[in-house]
């Protein structure tokens, strides 16, 4: 599909069929590439689409490579560009709210996530409007044991502990229609995790599988500390439950003293057995200072979250916004 600025293509702006929402963080050598890969996935197709690049705070070549794209226009490019790194969740957020498309898409700059499967979801919509969101997730994953067996515990974990229902595997790739991204957008929580999000919200999903491809260039940006923090903030931000277990995990740990306080004492007075001493002491106090803490914890993850969300901080601060609409 060739761009340009004539009268003819701004009415086709204006009917814009297909938004693509890619968020960038040292992104650099993969941009051109994800670019013309969809050029060429989408050339031949009787609608129009856009890409929206959301450089979050890349400390490489990111944005002046994402300027460049912009400035040659191979196709519709917008252009957000951070003051700092908000994370891929303040990308996604701000790629939404400059979605111009009917379809909107969520997928990674990194051609893991391949064009061609968003031009198949898009067909899915157009031929079945029963649904309103199709979903990708991966039937086969190149990933450890390991790392596998804590992404399944996850899933199941946070299943049980929210009042939602998250497919399993699934991920941020996706394409859905408008009245979704503006249901979306209508949450301004600051802590965001898409995936309890997209559940939430409910609507029709279609789940269809897909088997990631190598990385185009460079290496992933996650590793398991990232992961587990994601993984936290998803089970805090949707769902009270842990708060009910450290209530819970109180009431039982003073019912199990007041059992042992009662059989010391019966020990003591019917058998004459002096009462445990030193070591047991310490055992109980680092027991029940364990606990304690716990549940602090828990608490204090909690207040934490409202009080960053009391502040009414904005989720991103941009630098730079290239447009072509504008």
């Amino acid at each position: 599909m060739e761009y340009n600025n004539n009268n003819q293509h701004r009415l086709r702006v204006n009917a814009m069929k297909l938004s693509m929402v890619v968020p960038c963080y040292n992104e650099e050598e993969n941009i051109r590439s994800f670019q013309d890969a969809a050029i060429r996935t989408f050339d031949g197709c009787d609608y129009n689409f856009e890409i929206i690049f959301i450089d979050d705070g890349s400390t490489d070549r990111t944005l002046s490579v994402l300027k460049s794209v912009y400035a040659e226009q191979k196709c519709p490019v917008k252009v957000i560009s951070f003051s700092r790194n908000f994370g891929k969740e303040a990308g996604l957020y701000a790629g939404l709210q400059r979605a111009s498309g009917e379809y909107i898409a969520l997928i990674d700059a990194d051609l893991q996530q391949r064009p061609e499967i968003v031009r198949d979801m898009v067909e899915i919509l157009e031929t079945k409007p029963e649904y309103d969101i199709v979903a990708a997730y991966q039937d086969r994953r190149g990933e450890g044991s390991i790392l596998k067996f804590l992404k399944k515990s996850f899933y199941k974990l946070s299943n049980k502990l929210m009042d939602i229902t998250m497919q399993a595997d699934a991920s941020d790739f996706r394409t859905f229609r408008k009245c979704v991204a503006e249901s979306i957008l209508s949450l301004g929580e600051y802590h965001r995790f898409s995936k309890g999000i997209f559940a939430w919200i409910g609507y029709n999903t279609c789940y269809i599988p897909y088997t990631a491809c190598e990385r185009a260039a460079g290496t992933t940006k996650w590793n398991f500390w990232k992961l587990m923090n994601y993984a936290i903030d998803g089970i805090i931000g949707f769902s009270t439950k842990p708060l009910r277990i450290a209530t819970f995990s109180g009431m039982l740990t003073a019912f199990a003293a007041l059992l042992y306080l009662i059989v010391v004492i019966l020990q003591k007075l019917i058998t004459g057995i002096d009462i445990p001493g030193y070591a047991t002491i310490i055992v109980l106090i680092l027991f029940l200072g364990g606990m304690q803490l716990m549940c602090i914890g828990i608490i204090g993850e909690y207040t934490g979250r409202a009080f960053e969300q009391s502040k009414h901080r904005p989720i991103y601060i941009t630098r730079e916004i290239l447009d072509y609409e504008a």
